[in-house]
């Protein structure tokens, strides 16, 4: 049995909480009839190159739902979104950035309630290095230009600024 110790999310905000579902329950119904699943951060990813320590993010979008262990997913999901605190913001911006860079998901975006801003990352093939590749800051989304907020590797599916932020005032 892994005995790895969860950090104590107690602290967190009901915030926090509203935007995580609110994510999932929109995108979720939309993505029903698909192969993709949205989760929400009651899901264990394990990678090799994470030494298998398992990574819990707040949302993901996983295609791959069989291959897992157990607990835990194996595969990589196309989409991962983490909401800040004031607790978690540098490693959601250092090292779970750079993890999600290293194992290639594909979209990742920083949602920060307090701001009422989204950044949306998208990996992109660096020319330079072959297997190598960059997060891009497509937007950075907040009232201003709300119409902006769009999932790109899933096209089909929409959430908008004020689906997202419902309940956060």
């Amino acid at each position: 049995m892994d005995m790895t110790p969860v950090k104590d999310m107690a602290n967190t905000y009901i915030e926090h909480s509203m935007v995580v579902n609110n994510f999932v329950t929109v995108i979720g119904n939309q993505l029903k009839s698909s192969l993709c699943r949205v989760f929400g951060d009651s899901v264990k990813y394990k990678w090799t190159e994470n030494n298998n320590k398992p990574v819990i993010p707040d949302v993901s979008i996983n295609c791959d739902i069989k291959n897992r262990r157990s607990t835990n997913f194996l595969g990589v999901p196309r989409f991962i979104m983490e909401v800040l605190s004031d607790a978690t913001e540098p490693y959601d911006r250092n090292e779970k950035m750079e993890l999600y860079k290293k194992v290639e998901v594909a979209e990742y975006w920083i949602v920060d309630w307090r701001q009422k801003q989204v950044e949306i990352y998208v990996l992109s093939p660096d020319e330079n290095f072959v297997d190598y590749a960059e997060y891009k800051l497509m937007a950075t989304v907040t009232e201003q230009n709300r119409e902006d907020l769009k999932l790109y590797m899933f096209p089909n599916a929409r959430i908008d600024f004020d689906q997202l932020f419902d309940g956060v005032d």
